[in-house]
């Protein structure tokens, strides 16, 4: 009987020491650990492709980009630990998630913006709109609220005084032009143009499909005053992750500043004045 209970308490110690190592190691990945950051692939991807080849290892910051096309999935893979931040989206667009599930999440800092822009392939510009033209807007609340500002501050609608960033159709005070409202996923709403009379579609997916929003846009969004920069989003807990921190210092950094200036030519704007 004592020899069993030896046995036992060493089987104890010995699970001891490897949950203590274990924790360890989880402790050291904290700091040094690779870090995983959702995005979509177009810019977030290529901007961040540009700091793990050119400014991470320097940085002593071990980088894995993990790319979703949509605007779902970033947000799932974050609560859900898959990933430790993500870099896809807007203050606004993180709190309609946030009301939607229930989680929190932490914007931790701008990055760029993409300017919201109309398109069109029938029409030369926003004068030419015919009544009863079917008008392209984003599904999710917060984008779809975005466009409809967008159509309001170029005077093709007017909003309800006090509509809210996630206006609907249902905000609309006034609508002359008798403008019809489809609702689609952002990502189909630049492969839809041809169906539409114009679209109002989000940056990142106008470039994806050969869009340039600096040339092709028939109207863009201004840059000053905007709310709607994209940047790194993490959980509350990892909000204070160095390795977050590092990241955020590369990405506001001049390097990467001029990389955006220089690649996309005014289609997508840096957010800060480093």
């Amino acid at each position: 009987m004592l020899r069993k209970i030896t046995l036992a308490v060493a089987s104890l110690g010995l699970l001891a020491g490897l949950t203590t190592a274990c924790g360890s190691s989880d402790s050291a990945d904290k700091a040094d650990g690779e870090l995983k950051v959702a995005v979509n692939p177009v810019p977030h991807g290529e901007i961040l492709k540009y700091v793990k080849d050119n400014l991470a290892a320097k940085a002593g910051l071990k980088l894995k980009i993990v790319e979703f096309d949509d605007y779902v999935q970033p947000n799932t893979a974050l609560v859900e630990n898959q990933v430790q931040a993500n870099y896809f989206q807007h203050v606004p667009f993180m709190q309609e998630f946030e009301k939607a599930k229930g989680k929190k999440l932490t914007f931790v800092a701008p990055v760029h913006l993409e300017p919201l822009g109309v398109y069109s392939k029938k029409l030369k510009s926003l004068q030419d709109v015919p009544a009863g033209a079917t008008v392209g807007v984003s599904n999710d609340p917060a984008n779809q609220g975005r466009g409809l500002k967008l159509l309001a501050d170029n005077g093709l609608i007017t909003l309800k005084p006090g509509a809210p960033t996630s206006a609907t159709p249902k905000d609309i005070a006034t609508n002359p032009k008798n403008l019809k409202f489809k609702a689609l996923q952002p990502a189909q709403l630049p492969r839809s143009l041809d169906e539409l009379d114009l679209a109002v579609i989000n940056g990142n997916y106008a470039l994806k499909t050969g869009l340039t929003p600096a040339k092709d846009a028939l109207v863009l969004e201004k840059a000053e005053g905007n709310p709607y920069a994209n940047g790194i989003v993490t959980l509350p807990e990892k909000a204070g992750d160095p390795r977050v921190k590092k990241l955020v210092q590369l990405l506001q950094g001049p390097e990467v500043k001029k990389f955006i200036e220089d690649k996309y030519q005014g289609s997508v704007l840096p957010a800060t004045g480093s």
